[in-house]
């Protein structure tokens, strides 16, 4: 081993050597069931955030335990690249815009954009220390994916499970497409809240908005039937301001007393509770919007929506139809991808039926374990607060296709055969088989979580199917609960009425300063500049700071902790090998009383951080494990038996190296799903030629056994505490030579230890009575 550890030269060489040896493929020969990952594949977005790097890191640490500890591990990559987010990404850095230019010539540079940057993607999770299997890699586009993806929508909709309509669906002006409930976020605006005068009978109706832009789009007003000063106005007509038209005053309690002025403009569209309210009156709706975000009507046609806004509250204003005015700041759904503010258009779309299953699939939920459990209230939550079905077409070019046709004549549906897929409607022709006409192409592709949501038949497929469905765990964060865990418990359930996994752990967000990092808003710390200063074991070993759930600030202390706690382990790891030169690998024939004390407590630390583990308590084993080499190994043990090392002569020697050997190959072991680079240079460079394993990453990880409680180690470790800190305070050397003095019971509780304390506190002479610690000029 070098004098001087360079992370990114011991990090390439490792990397290196886990692709050749195919360290991390699946072990299809092992007799014990292989523990399956099911990870969300991050979004091809350039280049790696700092989230990755702790939500993958977390995951990780279970994958190598996993791997140490069951033997082998299904643990697949796969690229997200299918959707809006690819379309976007490729519209920033080609600078151009998929509306102006043609579907195919959009289609083909985005696959060769994907081609250009995803290798340099996929290094990242290789650089940060992943261990997926990179031969089973798949991508949430390519041929088998759309295969997959496009039978799974034809089954459903065999079975009735998939339906289309027209519909005012959630529309996002910017995308131009519609979307999900699930791609929605809150996002607090600055809005003026405007009261204006509508008319009834020649009086004023005075209703507050923040959208005068929806005004021309009133199709009622609503009054509540328990508004003694509004409840006149019930069955009559209101006069709509700049628009000259008229519309229903209707009795509905929605109109909430004690709100604004008490009544209530009914538009089409400006909310679901719009929607919910013109079908219940089956109200003629107006459509003022088109689907990039102008209007459509006279005065206003072709203005942005903001501008329109702008431009009716001036005319309002002229007209004198404003009454009062004041600034207020509110929360407005926007869409996830862009960040503009959504619409309500009707527009068809087809849909896959939840609203009916909400009791089945909470049901389902249920039968999954969540860690943390308090986890699973966000899922319940989630689908108790569904208010439509999952709308599973987009309005876009670069997508899996929608696997349709339809007959212009008799309304007939087409689909495909399971052996022509996957399959473009646009560039495959069809015939009606009723009517022999040609039939009329889906233009539309499916939604990106309408494949994503398959990750596990994606996978298994790439393998035989040797696994499948339960896997063992779905590792993800907790922003995509409503979305990644929603949607694959929904398909599992649909198409094989079973859990998608056993286990899910949930992970928190990276924050900086208490915010959460996001590279749009300037938030954030390249894992890339992090790792070349300080490395990746020790940007893994604050990313295991975090128990689960837990969001996990980002403090440059805590990496030069790591990149510490890395250096101290490779210094223990050549000390011990220093005094290991003369031994043969053997276990003494009786061990010395120390060693054996210390062997005992170790064996309670394999068996406390192995439990961890098992629970995906990462942080907990990181730091029972950090704990223990530092204060009972590195301060203590080797103090204690250095001179026994240095100068001992047989079995005391070889039970001090047999020791040393042991704990210090299972304190490796137990740190090496955390800090994976380190402890492979230090199994390689020492400890391989005794072992049979190829990699750390592959060797049993250690083997504790239920022993009687013992509080002898831990009264050694006291006592040399309070002799250090007698020479502490007498501020004495620790080398010191001393005579020590012992209470009764102490002295009879270190006697089998006394050489070895002797050595560790320089005591010319251990005796007893009243505790004290003399110094020798």
């Amino acid at each position: 081993m070098a004098n001087k550890y360079d992370s990114k030269v011991v990090e390439d060489k490792w990397k290196k050597f886990w692709d050749k040896e195919k360290i991390y493929k699946l072990d299809s020969k092992s007799k014990k069931q292989a523990y399956s990952i099911d990870t969300p594949p991050p979004t091809v977005s350039g280049e790696m955030h700092i989230g990755h790097s702790l939500s993958y890191s977390q995951q990780d640490f279970i994958a190598r335990f996993r791997r140490m500890f069951d033997g082998s591990v299904f643990y697949p990559f796969g690229t997200d690249d299918n959707g809006l987010p690819t379309e976007r990404l490729v519209e920033r850095l080609k600078k151009v815009k998929s509306v102006d230019m043609s579907r195919s010539d959009f289609i083909k540079l985005c696959l060769k954009t994907l081609k250009e940057i995803t290798p340099d993607f996929i290094q990242d999770w290789k650089d940060l220390g992943v261990s997926c299997d990179y031969d089973v890699i798949y991508s949430t586009i390519d041929r088998n994916s759309q295969k997959i993806s496009q039978k799974s929508f034809i089954d459903l909709y065999k079975s009735k499970e998939i339906y289309r309509k027209k519909f005012p669906t959630i529309w996002c002006p910017e995308c131009q497409t519609s979307i999900a409930q699930a791609e929605l976020e809150d996002k607090e605006f600055g809005s003026v809240f405007s009261t204006v005068k509508f008319n009834s009978d020649g009086k004023d109706l005075l209703i507050a908005t923040t959208r005068p832009e929806l005004i021309p789009a009133c199709v009622a007003v609503f009054v509540n039937p328990e508004d003694k000063k509004n409840k006149k106005f019930i069955g009559k007509k209101a006069k709509v301001p700049l628009f000259d038209f008229e519309v229903p005053i209707i009795a509905d309690k929605s109109a909430e007393l004690g709100k604004g002025t008490g009544l209530l403009m009914v538009c089409s569209y400006g909310d679901k509770f719009d929607v919910d309210a013109i079908n219940r009156y089956k109200l003629d709706p107006r459509i003022v919007f088109n689907k990039n975000g102008t209007l459509n009507i006279e005065k206003y046609k072709g203005m942005k929506i903001k501008d329109a806004r702008k431009k009716i509250l001036k005319d309002l204003d002229e007209e004198k139809l404003i009454v009062e005015q004041k600034q207020i700041k509110h929360s407005v759904n926007v869409h996830d991808k862009c960040g503009t503010e959504i619409e309500f258009l009707p527009t068809e779309q087809w849909f896959i039926k939840v609203l009916d299953k909400k009791k089945k699939l909470i049901a389902q939920g249920k039968k999954i374990e969540w860690y943390p459990k308090y986890m699973y209230k966000r899922y319940e939550n989630w689908v108790n607060g569904l208010d439509w079905d999952w709308s599973i077409s987009r309005n876009r070019h670069f997508g899996i296709p929608m696997p349709v046709w339809y007959c212009e004549k008799c309304e007939e549906v087409i689909l495909p055969d399971e052996k022509e897929l996957p399959v473009d409607p646009i560039e495959d022709n069809k015939k009606c088989s009723k009517c022999k006409k040609e039939a009329i192409p889906e233009k539309m592709v499916l939604d990106t979580w309408a494949t994503s949501s398959l990750t596990p038949q994606l996978a298994s497929s790439l393998i035989d199917d040797k696994i499948v469905i339960p896997y063992s765990l779905r590792p993800q964060a907790h922003d995509i609960i409503r979305t990644w865990a929603f949607y694959t418990i929904t398909q599992s359930f649909l198409h094989e009425n079973k859990t998608p996994w056993k286990n899910i752990v949930i992970s928190g967000f990276g924050t900086l300063k208490g915010k959460k990092m996001s590279k749009s808003k300037g938030i954030g710390i390249d894992p890339k500049t992090v790792m070349k200063e300080y490395g990746a074991d020790a940007l893994r070993f604050w990313a295991a700071s975090a128990k689960l759930g837990e969001d996990l600030n980002y403090q440059e202390k805590d990496l030069v902790t790591g990149k510490k706690f890395v250096n101290k382990l490779l210094n223990a790891s050549k000390f011990v090998f220093m005094n290991l030169e003369d031994y043969d690998g053997k276990k003494p024939a009786k061990l010395e009383k120390l060693d054996e004390l210390f062997l005992k407590e170790l064996n309670k630390v394999i068996l406390n951080t192995s439990n961890m583990f098992e629970n995906y308590a990462y942080s907990r084993a990181k730091f029972n494990t950090e704990e223990f080499f530092w204060k009972d190994f590195a301060d203590n043990y080797i103090e204690l038996v250095k001179k026994r090392v240095y100068q001992g002569k047989g079995n005391e020697r070889l039970s001090a190296q047999y020791t040393l050997y042991t704990s210090l190959l299972a304190i490796v072991k137990m740190i090496a799903p955390i800090t994976p680079f380190v402890t492979e240079e230090i199994y390689q460079t020492y400890f391989k030629k005794y072992e049979k394993d190829k990699s750390i990453h592959i060797s049993e990880f250690p083997k504790g056994e239920k022993l009687k409680e013992s509080k002898d180690w831990e009264f050694t470790t006291n006592l040399l505490s309070k002799i250090r800190q007698e020479k502490t305070k007498s501020k004495k050397a620790m080398n010191a030579e001393c005579i020590i003095t012992l209470d009764k019971k102490d002295f009879e509780n270190a006697n089998n230890l006394m050489k070895d304390f002797k050595n560790v506190t320089n005591a010319k002479e251990i005796k007893e009575g009243k505790f004290k610690v003399e110094f020798v000029d």
